[in-house]
């Protein structure tokens, strides 16, 4: 009996990829009760978190993204590192628009996404939430692989020799009786173009 380790199932690392893209779906849809989409200038609040309409877009599409990706765990980890290396970035900005970083080589685009202090802690929590679905390890479980079917011997008329000759098949009963045989049906033993002369028939 051998032994073999595959990926079992549905991964947790799908679970939260999943979940974490409802959450998304569901603050950018809120924010966009709070905002409407007629004016991009709009600005808003959710649970103390500063939103605009291109903030709660950009939210949306990363939910949805984290639902396309759920359906794999490959997928999964890999929007793990999505998420990690996009709101890290964003994270720095963030601390740059806000003033807690002094230089800022992105002055001149101003605050696109509206963001405020809050915005900043919540991004880095999101960008180490995605370091934590790439990094997560899979499920495994331990799986016994049925014994393997023999293939029946084969008889000796079936095998053939050792050293690589072709495998002939055993004659028929018709060709192997010692029935006499007219002169057309003789065959000619091409090594000595003779033919037995008890076998033919007179």
């Amino acid at each position: 009996m051998t032994h073999r380790i595959k990926i079992a199932g549905l991964q947790p690392v799908q679970v939260l990829a999943g979940l974490a893209g409802i959450a998304f779906i569901v603050f950018g849809v809120v924010g966009f009760t709070r905002t409407g989409i007629g004016d991009w200038a709009t600005q808003s609040f959710v649970l103390g978190f500063s939103v605009n309409p291109l903030h709660n877009l950009v939210m949306v599409a990363v939910g949805v993204l984290g639902l396309l990706t759920a359906l794999g765990s490959g997928l999964a980890r890999m929007y793990g590192w999505l998420l990690f290396a996009g709101f890290a970035a964003l994270f720095v900005w963030d601390l740059m628009i806000t003033g807690i970083l002094a230089q800022n080589p992105a002055e001149q685009y101003g605050n696109p996404l509206a963001v405020n202090v809050n915005d900043n802690w919540l991004h880095l929590g999101i960008s180490l939430f995605g370091l934590l679905l790439a990094v997560m390890p899979a499920r495994r479980k331990l799986v016994e692989d049925e014994d393997p079917v023999l293939p029946e011997p084969r008889s000796e008329a079936f095998r053939g020799e050792r050293d690589g000759a072709a495998i002939t098949e055993p004659l028929p009963t018709a060709a192997r009786t010692t029935e006499p045989i007219t002169r057309e049906q003789a065959v000619v033993d091409p090594k000595t173009e003779r033919v037995s002369k008890d076998r033919i028939k007179h």
